[in-house]
């Protein structure tokens, strides 16, 4: 199945880089139609050859995207999804990447005969160093399956998994990850000025210590552990350094009460 006519609802930050990814591998900016109700960003993406329109209500007629892709805001999905039932059928497949909304809860509103596949991507999808996980309902056929998994490594690295409630942990675990990152770079950093550097080289270093060890981890066919060992000397610096952090009581657990806080989060948001 093609990826295109692409169809795209919400043309915002992350619709913006999936969008610059869809370019960069080759599809054809006349291919694509965003929707979007600023006219900032629809000057962007027109800038960029792509069409781009306010409403559902001024497509082209007689367009028949072969993937819609939902990028709107969770808490406005049930006001803007209706009207997008009227593509539902065997050559359009629809893609969410809006966070806590399930698969049943976009179904209520596109059919239930509507093939709908649902993906967690991240924030790094907007550098290219994403990792989006899908999940697809039993109307999806295989060549949709492979349409949608095309798009979304256009942004990064993709996985699937065949049971829905396991998106919850997907969201947990790399959707917010980032997050975690990030405040780890606030905590070094804060811990070097604690040592007397100052602020500004504490926080540079921090940020391309912590960016440099993920290129590194991801160019290596070495595991973290390995790479993690790489590093400690016995008896030097690192290794006192990491008897602290991998204590009975150290990041390992706090790591996981992390996860599992973002877990319950996520079925609390998604009902």
């Amino acid at each position: 199945m093609a990826t295109t006519p692409l169809l795209l609802v919400g043309g915002g930050k992350m619709g913006g880089a999936l969008v610059s990814g869809w370019l960069n591998r080759g599809i054809d900016p006349g291919d694509i139609t965003v929707i979007d109700p600023d006219p900032a960003t629809r000057a962007a993406h027109q800038r960029r050859g792509v069409n781009a329109v306010a409403g559902i209500d001024e497509l082209p007629a007689g367009l028949s995207p072969a993937v819609i892709l939902l990028a709107v805001k969770p808490q406005i999905m049930d006001e803007v999804l209706p009207p997008y039932a009227q593509f539902t059928g065997p050559d359009t497949v629809f893609l969410s990447i809006a966070a806590g909304r399930t698969i049943p809860s976009l179904t209520r509103h596109l059919g239930e005969n509507a093939a709908v596949v649902r993906s967690i991507p991240n924030t790094p999808a907007a550098v290219g160093r994403g990792v989006t996980v899908l999940c697809a309902n039993d109307t999806v056929g295989e060549p949709q399956r492979a349409a949608c998994d095309e798009l979304m490594r256009g942004v990064g690295e993709t996985g699937w998994v065949e049971d829905e409630a396991l998106i919850d942990a997907v969201t947990a675990v790399a959707g917010s990850g980032p997050a975690y990152v990030f405040h780890m770079i606030e905590c070094l950093a804060a811990a070097g000025v604690e040592q007397g550097l100052p602020d500004e080289l504490a926080r540079r270093i921090a940020r391309a210590t912590v960016a440099g060890a993920g290129e590194l981890a991801r160019q290596s066919s070495d595991s973290a552990e390995q790479l993690r060992a790489n590093v400690t000397s016995p008896g030097g610096t690192t290794e006192a350094a990491l008897n602290e952090l991998m204590a009975a009581e150290g990041l390992r657990p706090l790591i996981g009460r992390t996860v599992a806080a973002a877990v319950r989060r996520s079925r609390e948001l998604a009902g």
